[in-house]
């Protein structure tokens, strides 16, 4: 035999014979498969392998650059990126995506993707609170049934208008109710995916969203294991899809029944309650395996049992966090997209025809309307959704993706669809998730339900009024300088403190968002949690204040991108003036920075532009004696405000004075003015306000205001840094008014949320233990991020202009 015959023998070679094509494999071909002896990886099906991932992950990541700005999900990306090697574009003529995705490749990939795939909706199904799946709130429960009856129904009928009034092919009229069917699929993962991208997880929308599709999901979920019992029957037998059923309904009891419990036991047999055993992972991940299997064998799809098993396992922590986080980089950031990718590799757009195409968009088209219009019935009912949120919400159940795609595959691996009806069918998805994900992005905005209408601020509240706080804390380091802070806020019997508090914990083993409001603690929690800890101690201090300060405890259990909605939600609903939140940046004793947590850096800007009052961010620089300096009966806590002009610094001086009457806390007021500047505009409105103020505190002799004259920036600068040594807490506007002294300082910002004052108080140059509380006060009519000024509102008002003088005194001090 010749070189070349033996060449021809040791190569793979794909042969066509009848309708099936003959893979011929050689074992001996590592020497052909290596680049130095002339050979091409490709010849690997280890190398082909590798290959296909690092394409599919590449183009993948090209289009969603290219399609984000466009408002598209990165489904329609992922899609798109297997479409582009298969026949509909780069391989209908060009041989590379043929050589890059031969035939002998196909099973390997597929099989690596849909083993991730499994693992991938089994760590969705772990996130998923199966309560709500079977218990939904009444408004989801009414919302997921009228979606899945109205569509089912009406879908169903119109692909019988069609066929039976319409001369449609063979093929196409078959598979018809099968397309029709699929648009009841109201897929919990998709929409969770979609809401997580749109950053709308823990709005209303989002909530109940997530609620309707669950109960839809539970109904879907048992269709499609019937569907799939009756189309798996190849024995002709009638009994054969009723003992598919029946062995399906054992599976789930066994796994409730069985599994459960033993899981559960394990996890309360666990020696550390926070960690769980690595063995106890590789065992639950083969059970997974084993189920898939168990499906298969039953005549279901192998998602079946994973899925299921997934709603057992308890979420959260610590068995729902280990299991997600070993499984989520994986197989989200490749398997997903791989198998999004295998779905737009198998189209194939030259075989769609034109009456398929318009067949096809009417039954689509028509049953996305339906669901519209099942989701404003229930909404006009209860009359409580205005109706552009009923349409988003019908738009986002409207949302298709991972599951649609899943039982395409399914149907034209079962011969259901044809080449045809599964590129129609695939292109749906596409064409739905790439209208529905811009027009949701357009109608609802979840900044703008925050909005406020009114003024919700300290300085516009009444000088006896009640004062409103809404805290957040992420860890119980937070507490002590936060306890302290409400302790300098002066709660007295004529103007009481009623403290919002809200723990905020990141979202992690689970998928749904809550809010959970803790119950009024006449009696201490018992548990040895992080949260009952900080929980404990807020009540304890409500408990000491005698009535004057009112505590209302919450969790917030989200993503830290979508932190900022329960934040806000609960300040529009509990009418707060102040949100103070912790610095991402966390000081130890010795005055070096010991941590920083960019996320909550995010949290933070987010308040600051959505909130709907006035917002303090409070760094704490690790200063032990200065947070409980209030609490043990320190003669004096000295606190000071620096004043340049604007709303934030108004804002300030406004906490600053209600601090003042406070017998324990002694003020001072160092107003900073440009010299030169003493007969502007500018200068007289700000000395009208402060000219309210002092008399406002007429015999206080703790409330003092000082005048520094500077000439610029490097004066200013000198001055704060002489100062910040002789306070224990200082109060800043984020924002001020436009000055030369500040136009030095706005390049060199690296935190632009404190502004350009709370920058410097926050660099680790300055060498102090002094505690800083940035305010910015709250802005109207969406206008978040700008600074108001001019703004003759921002003068005192309930003002006791009649008081007689007793002696209220200022320092000025001329540094010219």
């Amino acid at each position: 035999m010749n070189t070349l015959a033996t060449s021809k023998l040791r190569q793979e070679t794909d042969m066509v014979i009848g309708n099936m094509t003959m893979v011929c494999l050689d074992s001996h071909r590592i020497p052909n498969t290596v680049f130095w002896f002339h050979g091409s990886p490709l010849n690997s099906s280890v190398g082909l392998l590798l290959m296909q991932l690092s394409a599919i992950s590449i183009v993948s990541q090209l289009f969603n650059l290219l399609l984000r700005p466009l408002g598209q999900s990165s489904i329609v990306s992922q899609i798109f990126s297997g479409m582009v090697f298969g026949p509909s574009l780069l391989g209908h003529k060009w041989s590379m995506p043929k050589k890059l995705f031969p035939a002998r490749g196909a099973m390997m990939i597929e099989t690596i993707a849909t083993s991730g795939l499994m693992f991938f909706l089994f760590a969705i199904s772990v996130k998923m609170d199966p309560a709500s799946m079977v218990r939904p709130g009444r408004k989801a429960m009414t919302i997921g049934l009228s979606v899945f009856f109205f569509t089912f129904l009406f879908s169903l009928s119109i692909a019988f208008i069609l066929t039976r009034y319409v001369a449609l092919e063979t093929n196409l009229k078959d598979s018809l109710f099968f397309i029709a069917g699929s648009q009841t699929l109201t897929g919990f993962p998709v929409i969770a995916c979609l809401l997580t991208e749109l950053k709308m997880l823990n709005t209303n929308v989002g909530r109940l969203a997530l609620s309707s599709s669950m109960l839809c999901d539970v109904l879907g979920i048992s269709s499609t294991a019937v569907t799939i019992s009756i189309l798996g029957n190849n024995s002709g037998s009638a009994l054969t899809p009723v003992w598919s059923i029946l062995s399906a309904v054992a599976l789930v009891a066994g796994i409730f029944c069985i599994i459960r419990p033993a899981i559960l036991w394990a996890v309360k047999r666990a020696p550390n309650a926070n960690l769980i055993d690595e063995t106890f992972i590789s065992i639950m991940f083969v059970v997974v395996l084993m189920v898939g299997f168990l499906s298969e064998t039953i005549g279901q799809h192998y998602i079946f049992g994973p899925l299921v098993l997934g709603f057992v396992v308890p979420d959260g922590s610590p068995l729902g966090i280990a299991l997600t986080s070993k499984i989520e980089a994986l197989a989200s950031g490749v398997f997903y997209p791989t198998y999004l990718a295998i779905s737009g590799l198998r189209t194939n757009i030259f075989k769609v025809h034109s009456q398929g195409l318009w067949v096809v968009s009417i039954v689509v088209l028509f049953s996305c309307i339906v669901k519209i219009g099942a989701v404003m019935i229930p909404a006009a009912v209860y009359g409580d959704t205005p109706a552009r949120e009923a349409i988003v919400l019908g738009l986002i159940m409207n949302a298709k993706g991972i599951v649609e795609l899943m039982v395409f595959n399914l149907w034209k691996d079962a011969k259901v669809l044809s080449d045809e009806e599964f590129t129609l069918s695939v292109l749906s998805v596409i064409a739905v998730t790439a209208i529905i994900t811009p027009l949701i992005k357009v109608l609802y905005d979840p900044s703008t339900q925050y909005i406020a209408i009114k003024r919700s601020t300290i300085q516009h509240s009444k000088r006896e009024g009640d004062l409103r706080i809404l805290v957040g804390i992420h860890s119980h380091e937070n507490v002590p300088t936060i306890i302290n802070l409400l302790e300098a806020s002066h709660a007295s019997q004529e103007s009481n403190i009623a403290v919002i508090a809200i723990v905020l914990v990141e979202l992690v083993g689970r998928t749904t968002p809550i809010l959970v409001s803790h119950k009024p603690q006449y009696t201490l929690e018992t548990t040895t949690s992080p949260r009952g800890h900080i929980i404990n101690a807020l009540s304890k201090y409500e408990n000491r204040k005698g009535g004057w300060v009112t505590v209302q405890s919450f969790t917030s259990i989200s993503p830290y991108v979508t932190m900022h909605n329960d934040i806000c939600r609960l300040a529009v609903d509990k009418r707060a003036n102040i949100v103070i939140l912790p610095f991402h940046k966390q000081w130890d004793i010795d005055g070096t920075i010991g941590s920083v947590n960019r996320a909550i850096q995010s949290i933070n800007v987010n308040v600051l532009e959505t909130a709907p009052c006035s917002v303090g961010i409070l760094i704490d620089r690790g200063m032990s004696t200065g947070s409980i300096s209030l609490l043990t009966g320190r003669p004096l806590y000295h606190a000071a405000v620096i004043y340049i002009g604007g709303a934030d610094d108004a804002e300030s001086l406004a906490y600053g004075a209600r601090m003042a009457q406070n017998r324990s806390v002694d003020l001072t007021v160092v107003w900073f003015i440009l010299f030169g500047t003493e007969k502007t505009k500018d200068r007289k409105r700000e000395a009208e306000l402060i000219n309210e103020y002092r008399k406002a505190n007429v015999g206080n002799e703790r409330f003092v205001i000082v005048e520094e004259m500077v000439k610029d920036g490097t004066g200013l600068a000198s001055c704060i840094n002489e100062m910040v040594d002789c306070f224990d807490l200082i109060l800043v506007g984020r924002h001020h008014q436009q000055s030369p002294l500040l136009a030095a300082f706005g390049q060199w910002c690296e935190c632009p949320e404190l502004g350009v004052i709370g920058d410097m108080l926050a660099s680790p140059d300055i060498a102090s233990t002094v505690s800083v509380l940035v305010v910015q006060q709250q802005r109207t009519g969406g206008n978040s991020m700008q600074h108001a000024t001019g703004d003759r509102d921002q003068l005192v008002h309930d003002v006791p202009y009649d008081e007689q003088a007793r002696g209220s005194w200022s320092i000025a001090v001329d540094k010219s």
